[in-house]
């Protein structure tokens, strides 16, 4: 049993009860308290009963004061907007907050207001709070970590699934200078289990099954998340043409990016980019030369694979896809690895299982 204490809140949505799942096998955490505000009342093992023999916990009100006398860490798997309500006050109790929400992600809080359509009450936070992509952010997870370990509680925003496998596809083509211009085009596909647990019209099985869509085009609220982290990795501004799809899928999401080459860039230069990009990545596999990535092969997983390739013809295209588990390195696995970082831990504690093999 771990000796860090931990709260999931919102511990009955997908994102939730996977957190759930990686903290209770984590050598390291200890779940002491599971979150929900409609199902309050009930035991966890009764909503999932996959968790029967695992965890007796019965879930709790999401109150600041009864999560700060249960936990040091509490992980968000919760809308957005209710991390407004709830992260500042954890923050006042000492309590670190890994938020998988979108309500920190966005540096300018006008910019979050005009896509999430709602005013942002704490932006005096977006300073102190650091992005959670460890591969690109992993010197401003270690700022907090000697801030929490100075005795500070400190918040990290966990980005969104789309964002995080766009990023890793398009980033070593666009830090190492072999993709050029200002427009990154991703297409992305994701498994239904992104949307949530609650069913929609879109979303239940009848609509979802046997069939691919594209949604959200031109208006998906991580559209500014992508461009940000964009545009730091590029160091100039960029855009982005993001298509998001629905398949039939439980989980996974593939992202595949097209970036204008540079003129001078060939296959190898493309290739070695990404090879010094990923090396020494211990969750990110780039794959051999000629093959892509697929879903299956990280699902359930915090891992990430990544193949690149070279359109050589008239308009040179580098084209990168990027495979995670939209429930793991998308959303919980992701979060924990921030976590193992900001609490002093090895960055991939809990994390290393293979996907299944079936």
């Amino acid at each position: 049993m771990g000796s860090i204490r931990a709260c999931v809140v919102g511990a009955t949505g997908y994102a939730g009860i996977e957190a759930c799942r990686l903290v209770l096998a984590h050598p390291a955490l200890e779940l002491t308290m599971a979150t929900d505000r409609k199902q309050a009342g009930e035991r966890l093992d009764a909503v999932y009963p996959q968790m029967a023999g695992a965890c007796d916990l019965a879930l709790s009100l999401p109150e600041p004061d009864a999560i700060a006398a249960a936990a040091d860490v509490a992980f968000l798997a919760v809308p957005h907007t209710a991390s407004l309500d709830l992260t500042p006050a954890l923050l006042e109790r000492g309590v670190t907050v890994i938020d998988l929400s979108a309500d920190y992600r966005l540096r300018d809080p006008k910019t979050y207001e005009a896509w999430y359509n709602t005013p942002h009450t704490s932006p005096e936070l977006l300073s102190q709070t650091v992005y959670g992509l460890p591969e690109l952010n992993r010197a401003g997870l270690a700022r907090l970590a000697e801030r929490r370990a100075a005795g500070e509680a400190v918040l990290v925003a966990c980005p969104g699934c789309y964002p995080t496998a766009t990023a890793l596809a398009a980033a070593p083509a666009l830090s190492a200078g072999v993709a050029v211009g200002d427009l990154v085009i991703s297409d992305c596909v994701s498994g239904v289990s992104g949307a949530g647990r609650g069913a929609t019209a879109r979303t239940h099985y009848c609509h979802a099954n046997e069939s691919v869509e594209a949604y959200g085009v031109g208006s998906h609220r991580h559209t500014p998340e992508i461009e940000q982290t964009l545009t730091d990795v590029a160091g100039r501004a960029m855009s982005v043409v993001f298509t998001p799809h629905l398949a039939p899928l439980t989980r996974g999401l593939l992202a595949t990016v097209y970036l204008e080459a540079a003129p001078d860039a060939t296959a190898d230069d493309v290739r070695a980019a990404y090879e010094r990009a990923y090396a020494d990545e211990p969750l990110v596999t780039l794959l051999p030369a000629g093959s892509m990535p697929a879903t299956s092969s990280v699902a359930a997983t915090a891992r990430a694979q990544v193949g690149v390739a070279l359109d050589d013809r008239r308009r040179r295209t580098i084209v990168a896809s990027c495979a995670i588990d939209n429930l793991g390195k998308g959303a919980a696995a992701q979060a924990v690895q921030c976590a193992n970082v900001v609490l002093g831990l090895p960055e991939t504690e809990g994390l290393l299982a293979p996907a299944p093999l079936v």
